[in-house]
């Protein structure tokens, strides 16, 4: 199977003048297969952000090496930024813009255009129940929908991967339930989706591969089914799992 995103011992250390150093990814390396839903869990603090932060080629790794859809984030980092569409936790969306004016904006920054495109934005508004306030200026919205113009975003320009970090921050229930469904559909068409979230329920139900990290290390690794099954506990939860996880002693989790 093609591999999407491949990592190899990637480490990052930061250095901070009067202060020791701080290692926030400890030799991570995991491969993700083209057209999975890929969950990095970890507490906060566990080093979680700034292996995306590596892997979207806002800062470079100290050690390691990463390839996101076949390109090295190293040696060519504008290629891998073609190929990515990248949702973080803090809104991306542009305040003064209507809600319309920030998704055409956004598609035509990624080099789409003609009269299709119009069409595409008012489905993908009509997707995260956007088209009521399409005239409004973000600035005029609520955070909750302010997020959901973010990861509108992510379904106007097919790009072959998709970070979202806490993508359903601010979203009720009816829409999360939604999304999640038009995630599944992405990664059956071959998109590759890496995504972040503190709601293991989530998880859960979405990704099909899952790795869990503390302190910029390994904790778990593998499918729901194998991780629920690292728990002494009868048809124990991933949250349940996770916290028996955090619990133990470092270097006895497997």
């Amino acid at each position: 199977m093609v591999e999407a995103i491949r990592v190899h011992n990637l480490r990052k250390v930061f250095h901070r003048r009067g202060a020791p150093p701080v290692t926030a990814v400890d030799g991570l390396s995991f491969d993700v297969p083209r057209g999975h839903i890929f969950g990095l869990l970890g507490p906060n603090g566990a080093g979680k952000t700034t292996t995306l932060r590596v892997l979207t080629t806002l800062i470079r790794p100290t050690s390691g090496s990463a390839t996101v859809a076949g390109v090295d984030v190293l040696r060519d980092p504008l290629a891998v930024r073609r190929r990515i569409v990248v949702v973080t936790q803090e809104s991306a969306a542009e305040i003064f813009l209507s809600v319309r004016d920030n998704l055409l904006t956004f598609a035509r920054f990624h080099g789409l255009r003609g009269p299709a495109l119009r069409t595409r934005v008012d489905e993908v508004m009509d997707q995260f129940g956007l088209t009521s306030e399409a005239s409004r200026k973000a600035m005029d919205l609520s955070g909750g929908y302010r997020r959901r113009i973010q990861v509108a975003k992510t379904l106007l320009v097919d790009t072959p991967v998709v970070f979202l970090d806490e993508f359903s921050t601010g979203m009720d229930p009816i829409l999360k339930r939604s999304v999640m469904d038009l995630l599944r559909a992405e990664t059956q068409r071959g998109r590759t989706i890496v995504l972040t979230t503190q709601i293991l329920s989530e998880a859960e139900a979405l990704c099909d591969d899952i790795l869990i990290i503390n302190h910029g290390r390994e904790i778990a690794r593998g499918d729901v089914a194998t991780i629920k099954a690292l728990s002494a506990t009868h048809n124990a939860s991933l949250e349940d799992v996770f916290v028996e996880l955090m619990q133990q002693p470092p270097g006895e989790a497997s």
